[in-house]
Formats: C-alpha cells, sequence, structure tokens
C-alpha cells in the first residue's frame, strides 16, 4: 500500500514535503459483491435524493417565489446557488476526503444534504430558501468526490466498479425527473413543503444505511498527526485560489444568464477581470509548489494528458438542458456493463454524432408539425453522448489521478462538469436573450420572437456539440479501451 507519512517519520526517512508512492491496485481491499451493491445503492440514494430536491425546485418555483415573496431578481438563485457553493468547494471537499478519509466526507455530506433538504420546506422567506440551497451544495461538494474514491478504492476493477460510477451518474436524472413529476403532484395537491419534507426524510434513511454499510476509513491517527497531515499534504492555497475563482465566475454567470445587460455592470466587469487574473496566477502557483516538490493542487503535467482535457468539454453538461430519464438510464448501464469491451472513441464519436441531430431536429422543427416529427426524436437522441460520456470520465481521471487521492480525482471531475452547467447554460441564455430582442417582431416576449431565440440556441448547442466531436477525435485517439479487470 501507499508508505504513509507517519511510517516514514517512524523510520527516520521523511523528507521535510510529502511523498506519494502509489500502491499496486491488487493490494486495495474489494468489498464483497453483496456488500458493493449495498455500497453503491446508498450512494446512488444520496445523489437520488439531491437530484430530486432540484427537480422539485424547478417544477414548483413559481409557487414557491409566491409563497415566499421572493423577488424577480433573485428567481435565478434558487437555483444556482447550489451549483455555485458545490462548485467552488469540490476541490477542498475532495482534498479533506483524501487526508481524513472518504466515508467521514461523506457522512458529513450526506447529513448536510438531508438536513437542508428539509430545510428548504422550512423556509419562511426567499433569502431562507437561498442561504439553505448553498448549503445543501457544499453537502453536495463533501459527498460527490468522497463517493467517487469509495467506488474507485473499495470496489472491484471491471464490471462492478464500471457499473458502480455508471449507476452513481443514472441517479442525476432519474432523481431530476421524478422531482418534476412528484413537484408538480404536490404542488397541485398537498403542497411543495412536503415533497421537501418527503425528500429530506428520506436522505435521513440513506444516511443512516451509510453509517452501517459504508466501508470504514483507516484509523486516525495522533492530532498533531492529523494536523500535520493537513498542512503539508493539501495545497491550500492552491484550493481557496480555484474555489474563489469557480465562485465569483459563476457569480458572474448567474448574473448574466438573469439578464444579459448586466454583463455592462462595473461590478461584474471587475469580477471577470479578477477571476482572469486569478485563472492566470494558479497555473503558475502550480509550477512554484512542484518546484518545491510539495503538494500541488491540479499539476500542470496533468492538462498535457490530452483523455483529460478533451473530456472536460463543456457540452457534456449544457447538453442536459433536455435530459431524457428512459434513455439516459438504459445508456448508463450499457455504458457500465460494455465500457471495458468498447473502444472508447468509437463509442463516444458514433453517439456524439447521433447527440448533434438533437438540436438539429429542434431548430428545424415548426410549431405546426405533430411532436411526432422532430421533438420526440430530439429528446431520443439528446442524452446519447452525455450520460455515457460522464461514465468514461470519471474512469479515466480516477486512472489518471494516483489512488491515494481518488476523492480529489472525482472533485476535479465534477468541477468542470459545474462549470460546463454555468457556461453552456449562460452561453444559450445570452444568445436566445439577444435574438429575441433583435427580432422583427415588436413584442419581445410574443412567441414569434421567443422561438427565434431558441432556434439560435439550437443552432448554437449543434455546433457545440461537433465541435466535441472534433475535440474527441484530437484527445482520445489513443486511449483505447478502459475499464478492464486488474489482476
Amino acid at each position: 500500500m501507499d508508505l504513509q507519512l507517519s511510517e516514514r517519520r517512524a523510520s527516520g526517512t521523511t523528507p521535510q514535503t510529502p511523498v506519494y508512492i502509489q500502491e499496486p491496485q491488487k493490494l486495495i481491499l474489494n468489498l464483497s459483491k453483496s456488500r458493493s451493491w449495498i455500497v453503491i445503492t446508498q450512494l446512488c440514494g444520496i445523489n437520488f435524493i439531491s437530484s430530486f430536491s432540484s427537480g422539485l425546485l424547478t417544477i414548483g418555483l413559481p409557487t414557491i417565489a409566491t409563497a415566499l415573496d421572493l423577488s424577480d431578481s433573485l428567481l435565478v438563485w434558487p437555483t444556482s446557488v447550489s451549483s455555485l457553493t458545490s462548485g467552488s468547494c469540490l476541490l477542498i471537499a475532495g482534498s479533506l476526503a483524501d487526508v481524513l478519509g472518504p466515508r467521514r466526507v461523506s457522512l458529513v455530506g450526506c447529513l448536510f444534504i438531508a438536513i437542508f433538504v428539509i430545510a428548504c420546506g422550512l423556509a419562511r422567506s426567499g433569502i431562507e430558501l437561498i442561504l439553505f440551497r448553498a448549503f445543501q451544495g457544499i453537502g453536495s461538494a463533501l459527498f460527490i468526490p468522497s463517493a467517487v474514491s469509495m467506488v474507485s478504492t473499495n470496489i472491484e476493477h471491471g464490471r462492478p466498479r464500471n457499473l458502480g460510477f455508471a449507476f452513481i451518474f443514472l441517479a442525476y436524472p432519474l432523481g431530476y425527473g421524478l422531482g418534476l413529476v412528484l413537484g408538480g403532484i404536490f404542488v397541485n395537491t398537498v403542497g411543495w413543503r412536503v415533497g421537501f419534507f418527503a425528500g429530506g426524510a428520506t436522505g435521513f434513511f440513506f444516511f443512516l444505511v451509510g453509517i452501517w454499510t459504508l466501508p470504514k476509513d483507516p484509523k486516525m491517527a495522533l492530532a498533531e498527526n492529523v494536523k500535520q497531515r493537513l498542512s503539508t499534504e493539501i495545497d491550500w492555497v492552491g484550493a481557496l485560489m480555484a474555489s474563489i475563482c469557480i465562485a465569483t465566475f459563476s457569480y458572474v454567470l448567474a448574473r448574466l444568464s438573469a439578464d444579459a445587460t448586466n454583463f455592462k455592470k462595473a461590478t461584474n466587469i471587475g469580477l471577470l477581470v479578477f477571476t482572469l487574473a486569478l485563472a492566470l496566477v494558479f497555473p503558475a502557483w502550480m509550477q512554484f509548489r512542484q518546484k518545491q516538490q510539495k503538494v500541488a493542487l491540479m499539476p500542470n503535467s496533468l492538462w498535457k494528458k490530452k483523455s483529460f482535457t478533451s473530456l472536460l468539454s463543456a457540452i457534456e453538461t449544457s447538453v442536459r438542458l433536455l435530459p431524457q430519464v428512459a434513455i439516459g438510464t438504459g445508456l448508463c448501464v450499457l455504458s457500465g456493463m460494455l465500457i471495458n469491451k468498447i473502444s472508447v472513441l468509437a463509442a463516444l464519436l458514433t453517439l456524439t454524432i447521433l447527440c448533434a441531430i438533437a438540436p438539429l431536429l429542434m431548430a428545424i422543427a415548426d410549431p405546426g408539425w405533430p411532436y411526432w416529427y422532430c421533438e420526440f426524436w430530439a429528446q431520443l437522441l439528446t442524452p446519447l453522448s452525455v450520460d455515457v460520456t460522464l461514465t468514461i470520465g470519471t474512469l479515466i481521471v480516477t486512472e489518471i489521478f494516483p489512488t491515494k487521492t481518488q476523492a480529489l480525482a472525482g472533485a476535479v471531475f465534477n468541477t468542470f462538469s459545474q462549470l460546463g452547467i454555468s457556461i453552456g447554460l449562460c452561453i444559450l441564455s445570452v444568445i436566445s436573450t439577444n435574438v429575441t430582442n433583435k427580432s422583427r417582431y415588436t413584442d419581445a416576449r410574443s412567441p414569434q420572437a421567443l422561438l427565434e431565440g431558441y432556434r439560435a440556441s439550437f443552432w448554437a448547442l449543434f455546433a457545440w456539440t461537433l465541435a466535441s466531436f472534433v475535440i474527441g477525435i484530437v484527445g482520445l485517439r489513443n486511449i483505447g479501451k478502459i475499464g478492464g479487470k486488474k489482476d
């Protein structure tokens, strides 16, 4: 196994800075098949509840906004603030999970999610709802990288591990879809608050299941040793720099999504300049840490791996504007079962081309045509590339990172996914709004004017998907097969 720093100190061979030696995969203790599936079910359950609450909020927002007297200027924040806080905290949470243990960090995240989903149902004002959603995002940040680490290091390589990642991502569209359906029922019958109470109570159930079933972390060393590990094994400056950069960027994108004219405000321009400056300083700090032979949050050498950079295209998340639960379910299962038997490049390129047809159909669709002409086929084709890419991307990233930093690997991949969501939604919103406002129709709120904006967004999404096809050809051409069983 990895030589722990405490063992190296005891032998008197500890250098001044941490040295990581990757452990052989065959020495990792795998869980039994039955225990593995219980663990996967618990992780999927928490993801399901988190996305369920988002679906419930989406469908019930008009009613919720009226009940809580939420002003129009704040309407975007209940849905976007959780992504902002989650994306900002992922890297720090992943680093903490690698040092303190993924089980400990995951359970804290599970508890946060359960508590604050219920708190959303107790909210008395719009500000309270936004605050509770922000804390729920922090809980998600604590949970996600820990979940990736537990699957990566405790479940047998090959099909069981591949399916584990696939099912975790499957929980997102399933939970969101059920939240949309049940949310509409709750809003029209017993009230939207009951939906949050039910979701939070189910979250508490999965939290208790986690206490019983999640694989235990190694015993904690003395407090002094833990403190020293936290100070030496985590790049705190880099993590804070990245978190502030992501939070600021996400905030500005949320403001622009609400109203494109916000870009003209001095505050937003200043924040964008600040974000750009931090983004330029970050790789310099990584280089400095490596020269000092200290732990770097995201070593610059990582960006030289084309299989990593090509998977961070924002298309994989922005395409999720039209999530389709049925197709997504089948693809997640199939990707987990078959990914180790097929060519990654061939699978992704084929599915990406098919996926590109979806926005093309929506761009040319005529409102007067029957639903089955274009819209039906677009909804079937939309998730083809996305759900497979999420599973493949996680497998690639966890294989690139050392075994000791699997939680950080999950945090890195999900951080870029969160950025993809923010960037994709913002760009499409700006395109749609600008085209609508400049349309030939006097009333910008008329169906004809709105349709022109929507068409422009679909054309942009079509071009974006084709761009991801080109990125895949360049970045994944030598990747071969992944997710095979380790001897």
